[in-house]
């Protein structure tokens, strides 16, 4: 059997913004590689770059492990490598180049080798996986095992979804997005994972513990600007009772305080929300955990079935507060939608945080007003803020990419810059941004000092007051002109 290592290169100190943060988690879908591949009889390491200090640290692990094969394989559960940061890729590429001088055969899977794979070729890499690529992945290891120094034709023919280089050019055949691989549905491979390193940091920065966990793989709802280029619009779901057995190990085995689910879309059906809860009543196996949700998704049954299952906290994808946008969008859900979840989710004690994206083509400063009406308005817990991100295989990229110029991914995730010609330019946006931030915090405050919370209110109007009157000075000339954009079919620019 072969000595295989498997990692990813998602490095926190590599994000300015996470790392302050202080968030980190463990890569679900590489650790669940791993323990695919440990469940075949392999001999599996793991090289966890998210708290490692850089890409140096590689060098020392793959001089440990000394593998066969290595595997890099991102964690498609981390929505950051959605982004295909630059600073990644540099790291995934300069790890390719460690791994192959160390006589390793290579294989790289992940959204932006998906994307890309010819960055990944050029590093080095033998085999590039598009999508989620495990009946690939596991067709390239038994190959391997009956033959390690095989040549690439041989160990690559007749695989679709594999690219590779033949005489300097590359070689795909696409299959497109296929459905979520039911042999990755088991759990982690946690025993790879320094636990206790990630509890320091956790401990160190808030005082308490959370691990991660996924319930579900893919969605299938269809936004113009959501890039999925492992499961499409494939939406696959474990059983309640599998994932309660999930919580209720890492509950007794590690002790976290707080459970993330990582999903794109939790639950999504109430009767299997209510035997996940029954499951973890049962074990008093539940910790309180945080889900991704949508807004049309949050009926008072499955509002009040989260809570009975241990749901301390729901992310919505709020992205505007113009139902025009939200329209162009395709987003599916209505502003009265948003208001209606926000109350539900108060009633049951659940804290609400509302993802919130800037500068969607056709936005206007009206639209901008509408955003902040809305945050005033459902007084949110928390909010996520960023400007609308072009990926690859979106409508929206569509739209946008013969606009695009040299930058066409952002370093990290704290960039902020806007890649297409929206209505204003990054820094009126990154405004924008850091006023909604502060208006939650004042929202969120006591009102033990009326006068004092009040004139601090009056201050951030007045804030508002001086950006909306020289919001021009930030205003793109050349921007992209709203009646160009069509809307989906049967919808409306309703106000």
């Amino acid at each position: 059997m072969l000595r295989i290592q498997v990692s990813h290169s998602y490095f926190l100190r590599y994000d300015r913004k996470q790392w302050e943060r202080g968030k980190p988690y463990p890569p679900l879908a590489t650790l669940q590689v791993a323990s695919l591949l440990w469940d075949l009889g392999h001999e599996v390491s793991l090289f966890d770059a998210m708290l490692a200090e850089g890409v140096e640290d590689y060098a020392g692990s793959l001089a440990a492990a000394a593998p066969d094969v290595v595997v890099i394989y991102e964690d498609n559960f981390n929505y950051l490598t959605k982004m295909c940061l630059n600073r990644m890729r540099e790291a995934a590429c300069q790890m390719i180049a460690e791994a192959r001088a160390h006589g390793a055969r290579v294989i790289v899977a992940g959204s932006d080798a998906s994307d890309h794979p010819e960055a990944f070729l050029a590093a080095g890499a033998e085999a590039v996986l598009v999508g989620e690529g495990i009946a690939a992945l596991l067709d390239l290891i038994g190959r391997l095992n009956d033959d390690l120094q095989m040549d690439i034709a041989p160990w690559t023919a007749d695989l679709a979804g594999v690219a590779t280089l033949s005489q300097g050019q590359q070689r795909l055949t696409r299959i497109g997005a296929q459905p979520p691989d039911p042999r990755l549905g088991g759990h982690p491979a946690w025993d790879l994972v320094d636990i206790e390193r990630y509890r320091a940091l956790w401990q160190e920065r808030h005082g308490y513990f959370s691990l991660n966990m996924a319930a579900s793989r893919g969605c299938p709802f269809r936004c113009h600007w959501c890039a999925k280029p492992i499961w499409g619009n494939h939406y696959k779901q474990r059983g309640p009772r599998d994932v309660a057995e999930e919580m209720i190990y890492l509950k007794r085995a590690y002790g976290p305080d707080h459970i993330w689910m990582a999903d794109d879309i939790f639950g999504f059906h109430v009767d299997w929300v209510t035997q996940f809860a029954e499951h973890l009543r049962d074990a008093d196996g539940s910790v309180p955990f945080t889900i991704q949700t949508r807004a049309d998704l949050s009926s008072d049954r499955m509002v009040a079935a989260l809570a009975q299952a241990g749901c301390a906290e729901a992310w919505i994808g709020a992205e505007s507060g113009s139902q025009a946008v939200l329209d162009r969008m395709n987003k599916g859900t209505t502003i009265a939608e948003l208001h209606s979840a926000r109350d539900r989710f108060r009633q049951y004690g659940i804290r609400v945080g509302f993802f919130v994206q800037l500068g969607y083509l056709g936005e206007q400063l009206e639209d901008l007003k509408a955003t902040r009406a809305l945050i005033e308005r459902t007084a949110p817990d928390d909010i996520g803020v960023s400007v609308s991100y072009p990926l690859p295989g979106t409508k929206f990229y569509e739209q946008v990419k013969a606009q695009l110029g040299r930058k066409t991914h952002w370093q990290d995730s704290g960039d902020l810059a806007m890649m297409f010609r929206g209505a204003y330019d990054s820094e009126f946006y990154r405004r924008v941004r850091d006023l909604l931030h502060e208006q939650v915090l004042l929202q969120a405050q006591p009102r033990n000092h009326p006068t004092q919370d009040a004139q601090a209110l009056a201050e951030l109007d007045a804030r508002w007051d001086a950006l909306m009157a020289e919001e021009q000075h930030y205003r793109r000339a050349d921007a992209t002109p709203a009646h160009d954009l069509a809307l989906p079919a049967g919808r409306t620019a309703s106000a």
